[in-house]
C-alpha cells in the first residue's frame, strides 16, 4: 500500500469522527450548559482552537460555510464564552465521546502510537485549524486519546483538502455543492446554485487525488507495523462510531 492509498483509506474511515461527536446529545447538552446552541457550539468549539479572532478567520479555516452564517454564529457566541475556553470544552466533548464509544475497541494503543507518529510528521503549513487542534493536550486514557487523535487526523486531511480544492480552481462553495448537494443550504448558502459542470466535477476529483499527495509524506513516516495498526484502528473506530 502506498502512502497515498493509506491516507485515502484512513481518511475515509475517520471521516465519521467529527459527526461522531459534533452533534451528539452529550455534546449538545454541554453546549447548552455553556449557554450555546448546537450550531453555535460547533462553530465556537471547533474554531476556538484559533483563539479570539475575527469571524473572517474562522470562515477561512472552515472553508465551506457561507461567511454570513459563520459571522452570525461566531460573533453571537463570543458574547457568551471565551473562544479558547470553548475550544477546550469541545476537545473535552470529543474525548468524552471516545470514552463512551471506543472503550471496547481493540488495538487502540497501537493505533494511537501510529497516529501520533503521523501527526508529529505532518506539515501544518497553511493548515491553521489542524495546527490548532493538534496543539491541544492529549487525553491520557486510550479511548479518549484515540478519538482525539482521530479528530486531528480528520482535521489534517480536511485542511489539506481545502488547499487542494483551491489549487484545482474550484471555490470551496462549489466544492461543497459537489460533495454535499443536500447540505448546500445547511451551510448557509441561500442562492440557487448553477448545475455542476463536467469540468468542475473533474476538478473536484483531481482535488481528492492531490489531497492524498499532500498528506502522503506524513503517512510515509510509518513502518509496516505502524501502517497496519493505523489502518486497522481507523477501520475499528469507524465501525464503532457508525
Amino acid at each position: 500500500m502506498t502512502p497515498e492509498e493509506l491516507t485515502a483509506d484512513v481518511g475515509a474511515n475517520l471521516a465519521v469522527v467529527g459527526p461522531g461527536f459534533y452533534f451528539k446529545p452529550e455534546t449538545l447538552a454541554r453546549g447548552k450548559e455553556l449557554g450555546l446552541g448546537g450550531f453555535q457550539f460547533y462553530v465556537m468549539g471547533r474554531g476556538g482552537v484559533l483563539g479570539d479572532v475575527h469571524a473572517d478567520v474562522i470562515t477561512s479555516a472552515f472553508g465551506y460555510f457561507a461567511p454570513e452564517m459563520v459571522a452570525k454564529l461566531w460573533d453571537a457566541a463570543r458574547q457568551t464564552i471565551d473562544p479558547r475556553l470553548a475550544g477546550r470544552e469541545y476537545v473535552g466533548c470529543c474525548q468524552e465521546q471516545g470514552r463512551l464509544s471506543l472503550s471496547e475497541v481493540a488495538g487502540l494503543e497501537a493505533f494511537c502510537q501510529a497516529a501520533e507518529t503521523v501527526l508529529d510528521n505532518a506539515n501544518s503549513g497553511g493548515m491553521a485549524l489542524f495546527a490548532g487542534l493538534r496543539a491541544e493536550p492529549l487525553a491520557d486514557d486510550l479511548p479518549a486519546r484515540a478519538m482525539q487523535l482521530g479528530a486531528s487526523l480528520r482535521e489534517y486531511r480536511g485542511s489539506a483538502h481545502l488547499i487542494a480544492v483551491m489549487a484545482s480552481g474550484l471555490s470551496p462553495q462549489r466544492a461543497h455543492l459537489i460533495k454535499r448537494p443536500d447540505d448546500y443550504g445547511t451551510f448557509g448558502w441561500k442562492d440557487e446554485p448553477a448545475p455542476v459542470s463536467s469540468a468542475e466535477a473533474d476538478a473536484k476529483a483531481a482535488a481528492e487525488t492531490h489531497t492524498d499527495r499532500i498528506c502522503a509524506p506524513a503517512f510515509a513516516s510509518l513502518d509496516d507495523a505502524g501502517t497496519a495498526a493505523l489502518q486497522a484502528g481507523a477501520a475499528a473506530i469507524s465501525e464503532a462510531l457508525s
